[in-house]
């Protein structure tokens, strides 16, 4: 384990297979159901000096490595921002100490409408209700990691003042599989022991939520995971902080290819269009702009990177356009902003 001051630690890597079922590493056999929790156990340790827990899930056309490479290159982008200029971010002024752990799943396809569905149909089978397991890893990593992590609203622990703090970070489909997991487990808490989602102090424990161009229809929030906000008799919500998705027209792959696969534009070409609870929509800043608190503190927060993800002149020409080209300091700045925020 890496000790506090050093940059960047290695992340945790957690691998799924094409069921979405927890495997051993390398490529094993996949954990049994009943054994999941203690695999966690085993594999992770939170460290106690980080401030922050990041959980990374990638998207589409990405390897695992790819997949380590990019959650480890955002969490340091962030990580040298904050150290460039803490002044910027008042709200960490106990420190920045990030830790990443990163799911990833087998998301690789020919760049075409038929390897683009597969993968589809794979992100679906993979969190389908009965079958999926998907949401279950995920769901017991995330309450292993809440159960573990020192609780911010706790007392003071070891040099960390202000408890830890778990912030999720999807792109594309790896969006989807964070919003069934944490909408699964805060409808089903026994799975997990986690606070009861009734709690209007602490209704849940997930602190923010960014989705980088997300692979799903605009009106996804209303047909599939609206749970994951309040409701009629429902009161508490899974996510305390806000669910923020940034969108560029720029995305081919949630563009052309989502409207031929699924006949509309996805979220993250267009933003959210349908939604269970009113939504702001902002743009994305550059590193050295601070973002006013009323333009962040909503439930859902759609971010405009028009301007940013644009793809380079090699990834205009390419199926999937800008769909990743989020990997950007900007991209960095709004995640630190969020953990920021979350104090």
């Amino acid at each position: 384990m890496t000790a506090p001051g050093t940059r960047s630690p290695a992340p945790a890597e957690i691998d799924l297979d094409e069921r979405g079922r927890l495997t051993m590493p390398g490529g094993g056999a996949p954990v049994p159901a009943n054994r999941v929790a203690e695999h966690l156990a085993r594999r992770l340790a939170v460290p106690r000096w980080a401030t922050d827990i990041h959980v990374y899930v990638h998207g589409w056309q990405t390897a695992p490595a790819g997949a380590t490479r990019t959650a480890l290159r955002l969490v340091r982008q962030s990580q040298e921002l904050y150290e460039a200029a803490p002044g910027r971010y008042p709200g960490l002024k106990a420190g920045y100490r990030p830790w990443c752990v990163v799911v990833r799943w087998p998301s690789s396809s020919p760049p075409t409408l038929r390897g683009y569905r597969r993968i589809r149909d794979r992100a679906h089978a993979m969190s389908a209700e009965g079958t999926g397991h998907a949401p279950y890893v995920l769901g017991h990593l995330l309450g292993y990691l809440d159960a573990e992590r020192a609780d911010p609203t706790g007392p003071a622990v070891l040099a960390n003042q202000n408890g830890q703090f778990l912030h999720l970070v999807g792109h594309s489909f790896g969006g989807r599989f964070l919003c069934e997991a944490v909408q699964r487990a805060a409808e089903r808490p026994p799975v997990l022991g986690w606070s009861t989602p009734h709690d209007p102090r602490r209704p849940f424990t997930v602190d923010s939520a960014l989705i980088f161009q997300m692979a799903a229809p605009r009106d996804a929030f209303v047909r599939h995971f609206g749970a994951l906000f309040p409701r009629a008799g429902h009161p508490g919500a899974p996510l305390r902080g806000p669910l923020v998705l940034t969108h560029s027209r720029w995305d081919r792959a949630t563009g052309f290819w989502h409207l031929r696969a699924e006949k509309a534009p996805g979220i993250g070409h267009s933003g959210t269009g349908a939604a269970p609870v009113p939504q702001f929509t902002t743009k994305l800043l550059p590193t050295d702009e601070v973002y006013e608190q009323a333009t962040l503190d909503h439930r859902l927060v759609n971010v405009d990177a028009d301007w940013l993800y644009r793809g380079s002149r090699r990834t205009r020409l390419h199926p999937s356009g800008a769909h990743s080209d989020f990997l950007r300091p900007e991209s960095a700045h709004l995640l630190l902003t969020l953990a920021e925020r979350s104090r």
